[in-house]
């Protein structure tokens, strides 16, 4: 698949693929008896959500922003994502409750279907994972990237569950394994979890210093101060920011704007930061200290 290919078309056909590896081993998983083959293909199910996730996202960010929705649609993802954490974790509850009945009860498994099911599902997700290489470096592709190579772990931990139990015949090693999957999707929707909890609340980007931005503010030449500093995320790429920069009386209005424009190219290039605004202020600044949070008006009101 050559680089030029669309990166909608390039997560269709991932889609695809995965929506057939999930049908292959459910089959073959009810089929041969496999709670590891089992468990592996609710695993999918995740790649299969992150994989339309990404592919929904990107369509919805071609929707323009309207009177009512000003910053666009890119939040659906967010919401997807919240929606996809509580189904993950509803998975993991089935496959904890069915391992630990098995333990007690071990069932027989059918190992020889479990091993060319896996290992079909581990060339289709090798070559899903190639074809992702060139479809872009936004945080939705790599999710799904990282989805599929966990994917292609647990699959190599059904073929070893599978191998066991044809070689000893262990059944325990079917739920054991099955465990280990669920820890896996466990994890991962814990993370899902809590970075869509982040963006619903507005919270500051991982990894962004504000102290380096503040300072960066700073370094720029006619600003005296800055206050009133915000940053956000309005989805998982774009960030959002807003302040205020306090310059010195009686600078020109030219200069000011020149000003903002320097700030936010500056933010742009060191901290990716997208959305900016920068409130100037010179003959009639906020109180020193003075910072607002939402809910709150930095002007007076008529008595």
């Amino acid at each position: 698949m050559g680089d030029g290919q669309p990166t909608g078309a390039r997560l269709r056909l991932g889609l695809g693929l995965t929506l057939a590896i999930l049908v292959l081993e459910a089959g073959v998983g009810r089929f041969a008896n496999s709670l590891a083959l089992l468990s592996d293909a609710g695993h999918i199910l995740t790649d299969v959500m992150s994989l339309a996730l990404a592919w929904f996202a990107i369509e919805q960010s071609r929707r323009p922003a309207d009177a009512r929705r000003t910053y666009g649609y890119r939040r659906v993802e967010i919401l997807v994502a919240l929606l996809n954490g509580v189904i993950l974790f509803l998975i993991v509850i089935f496959i904890a409750v069915e391992a630990a009945r098995r333990l007690f009860h071990p069932v027989p498994v059918q190992a020889g279907p479990v091993i060319v099911a896996a290992l079909l599902a581990i060339g289709i997700n090798t070559f899903i994972v190639l074809a992702l290489r060139g479809a872009g470096e936004s945080l939705n592709i790599r999710a799904a990237t990282l989805h599929v190579l966990g994917d292609i772990a647990a699959s190599i931990g059904v073929v070893v569950a599978a191998v066991i139990i044809l070689r000893t015949g262990w059944y325990y090693a079917d739920p054991l394994i099955s465990i280990g999957i669920a820890a896996l999707i466990a994890w991962g929707a814990v993370r899902l979890v809590r970075d869509t909890w982040n963006v619903l609340l507005e919270g500051a980007p991982p990894g962004l210093d504000l102290g380096r931005v503040r300072s960066t503010i700073l370094e720029a030449e006619g600003i005296e101060s800055v206050h009133d500093l915000h940053v956000w995320s309005l989805d998982s790429q774009q960030i959002a920011f807003s302040c205020h920069v306090v310059v010195p009386e009686g600078t020109a209005a030219a200069d000011g704007e020149h000003l903002v424009r320097l700030l936010e190219q500056q933010l742009c290039e060191r901290f990716d930061i997208g959305h900016t605004t920068l409130q100037v202020e010179s003959c009639h600044p906020c109180a020193p200290g003075d910072e607002h949070s939402p809910g709150q008006h930095n002007h007076p009101h008529p008595a």
